[in-house]
């Protein structure tokens, strides 16, 4: 699996996941890669920093005998592609007036909803435990369905 940061030409930047290269290539060349914010086929790749190997006295990764999960690279159904469009453009216009937190999400969340802090929309990192504990303390949490790309790792 890959991911490239890419953007298209109405500045809009976005991630895509591919099988491998040769998949973004492929899927590129006959127009299934397209902005979730417009629908511009016009898209490109966006620098990118380069992937770090693992150190070579690092622990091997177990082998747990569980098969990896395939990705289908089939076209995506119109029907299908248009709902994903949907998504991404609502969980778009949700993150404008929303301020990143990073890690600091639940303490932020918890702050506001103590009244510790005025309330505005917030977003950023919580653990699957962080956000389990928002949930039982009655603190409204939702996940983002799309990645995002935090503020300070943007180009």
């Amino acid at each position: 699996m890959i991911v490239y940061d890419l953007h298209c030409d109405n500045g809009h930047r976005f991630e895509g996941w591919f099988g491998s290269s040769a998949d973004y290539e492929r899927q590129s060349e006959v127009g299934l890669v397209d902005c979730p914010e417009c629908g511009s086929t016009n898209v490109g790749k966006a620098p990118m920093a380069p992937s770090v190997p693992a150190k070579s006295n690092s622990a091997p990764k177990q082998n747990t005998g569980a098969k990896e999960a395939q990705l289908s690279n089939a076209p995506m159904p119109p029907e299908v592609r248009k709902a994903f469009e949907a998504l991404a453009k609502a969980q778009a216009k949700a993150l404008e007036k929303s301020r990143w937190v990073g890690d600091k999400f639940a303490e932020e969340a918890r702050s506001q909803h103590y009244g510790e802090a005025d309330e505005t929309p917030i977003h950023g990192k919580a653990t699957k435990e962080e956000a389990k504990e928002l949930a039982a303390e009655g603190i409204a949490v939702a996940p983002i369905l799309f990645p995002i790309a935090p503020p300070d790792e943007l180009n």
